[in-house]
């Protein structure tokens, strides 16, 4: 009787969010969101609780504002929160001004998300883009904490790569994430996968042991492999965006900020921006 005059507008909060988890790693899939989430709790319990705020602030933002019922259950106003809230709670020491700091940054990271996609989202995609300039706002009065010793070795150095997308240095965060990318879309696994491999072979090859063994060279790499298989890219492709990625890290080092997940963006950018200019050039020609 009551369903006439009420209307949730969002009848699903747990695919919501889990959704907001796997669209880090730009699909939609409640399943591989699920494993991203266990690779936090399973390895950085201390996170977890920003992951969840930031996702749920991101998400009751764009519900408070009206934003679009299905891109809201599709968790792209999530995403960002996810990564803005746990870079807050591994940098800033626990305090009782973090949890409110975490809802305003992923709250403006899903306005910003909205504005973004309104305005100018056509010629340019967001991706994770709020979160780097939050998240550089955020380094400026944090750091975070210096890696213990960590196992060598190509395996371990392959899955952190992936595992560093959300800011996790263990092993096994980076299995699970693989995991849940194999389930929900084998062919972007696999070039995830690849990406972290070149990223870290990059950093072996100009003498980054550390930066390789940490998965630091491989994140990026992985993010521009996932960006371009999971819609279909010719392989060379994926691997000039992987180059690109790889190759914007490595310049990094020169700046005196981290580069979080800008050089993925800026891959991304520069590779739609030449696709535009070769198809505006085509279509100027006689």
């Amino acid at each position: 009787m009551y369903t006439k005059h009420f209307v949730n507008p969002c009848p699903d909060w747990a695919t919501a969010l889990l959704n907001g988890f796997s669209q880090v790693l730009l699909l939609r899939s409640p399943a591989c969101g699920l494993c991203c989430l266990l690779a936090i709790l399973l390895t950085a319990p201390g996170l977890v609780g920003g992951a969840l705020l930031g996702a749920l602030a991101g998400l009751m933002t764009a519900q408070a504002r009206g934003y679009d019922r299905a891109d809201r259950q599709a968790g792209l106003y999530s995403y960002n929160g996810v990564l803005i809230g746990i870079l807050i709670s591994a940098v800033l020491p626990w305090s009782v001004i973090q949890p409110p700091l975490i809802i305003a940054a992923a709250g403006l990271s899903s306005i910003i998300t909205h504005q973004w996609r309104k305005r100018g989202g056509k010629l340019l995609v967001a991706y994770t883009a709020p979160f780097v300039l939050l998240g550089w706002a955020v380094l400026l009065v944090g750091s975070p904490a210096p890696s213990g010793p960590v196992e060598a070795g190509p395996l371990y150095g392959l899955a952190r790569g992936v595992g560093q997308i959300f800011l996790l240095d263990q092993p096994l965060a980076g299995l699970l994430i693989i995991l849940g990318l194999f389930i929900a879309h084998p062919y972007a696994a696999l070039w995830a996968v690849i990406g972290s491999a070149i990223g870290g072979g990059v950093a072996l090859l100009t003498e980054q042991q550390e930066a390789a063994w940490l998965g630091l060279y491989g994140f990026n790499a992985a993010l521009a492999a996932l960006a371009f298989s999971r819609q279909g890219e010719k392989p060379l492709a994926t691997l000039t965006a992987i180059a690109v990625a790889v190759t914007l890290q490595s310049l990094w080092k020169l700046l005196p900020t981290a580069p979080l997940t800008a050089p993925f963006v800026m891959a991304c950018w520069l590779m739609h921006g030449g696709s535009s200019v070769r198809r505006s050039a085509q279509t100027a020609s006689p």
